[in-house]
């Protein structure tokens, strides 16, 4: 594995780790869900169905998050996350392992990142796997899981709750997240999204629950999947729903 820094639109150092494979039969870029970091064990399995399977996998950390790269979790928007995307695959373009069309997944807003940039660049995309994604802003405030923690967020001007995968650590999220994120949704350009799609969640997830991955596909116009993982929740901890996400990703990149 090859790790390096590269800097953002913004002068932002952003942690990049490149897995190249000896012959290539692909490329894929990872991404991250709000306040993630790459080496997270589902984001790790997301990669290692592409590496078992001879593709050059692409991971980073965005700017503010909790890992290697600049920024503060507390300034983190969609819209931070999308264009570190967008300066990371400019950046691959540059490499020597770069290929178009390339495969996109993600991890919660992440994942909407990726289907964001599959809507404006779908020429680029060779297929998609949205993992618990985040569908609108306005689908996100609907959700009882906001709806505990909203009024709150806003009086206050912050959130703060522990990390799941990093317990012990403690997050902060100023409100401008959510006012970041209510302009976005991706159910509006959904139909350019004609590469092959992988929809995957836990039946257990709060915050992207079944219902908003059912209107995104529904909305799909080409070959697409929809997958859900008894059990789990919005991020994907426990062994045996890691070996599950693994098994039906390993198939789908298998079958592209």
């Amino acid at each position: 594995m090859q790790k390096l820094t590269i800097k953002n639109r913004q002068g932002e150092k952003i942690a990049v780790a490149v897995e190249a494979a000896e012959s290539q039969r692909g490329l894929a870029f990872v991404m991250h869900g709000l306040g993630g970091f790459k080496e997270q064990p589902h984001i790790q399995t997301f990669a290692r169905a592409f590496k078992n399977n001879g593709y050059t996998v692409v991971l980073f950390d965005a700017t503010n998050s909790i890992a290697e790269s600049d920024g503060k979790l507390e300034d983190a928007t969609l819209t931070n996350y999308y264009e570190d995307l967008e300066d990371v695959i400019g950046w691959a373009g540059e490499q020597s392992f770069y290929e178009e069309p390339f495969i996109l997944v993600g991890h919660s807003l992440g994942s909407m990142a990726i289907a964001l940039y599959a809507e404006k660049y779908p020429q680029k995309v060779k297929a998609l796997a949205p993992v618990s994604t985040v569908v609108s802003g306005e689908l996100l405030e609907q959700t009882p899981d906001f709806k505990k923690i909203g009024q709150a967020w806003q009086e206050k001007g912050v959130r703060e709750w522990e990390s799941s995968s990093r317990p012990g650590v403690m997050k902060r999220l100023n409100w401008s997240h959510v006012l970041d994120i209510r302009k976005y949704n991706l159910l509006p350009q959904a139909g350019k999204l004609t590469m092959p799609v992988l929809l995957l969640v836990g039946d257990q997830d709060e915050v992207t629950p079944l219902e908003h991955q059912k209107l995104l596909y529904e909305k799909l116009p080409g070959r697409k999947e929809l997958r859900i993982v008894k059990g789990a929740p919005h991020t994907f901890l426990a062994r045996e729903h890691l070996e599950e996400v693994k098994e039906i990703m390993r198939r789908w990149v298998e079958g592209i």
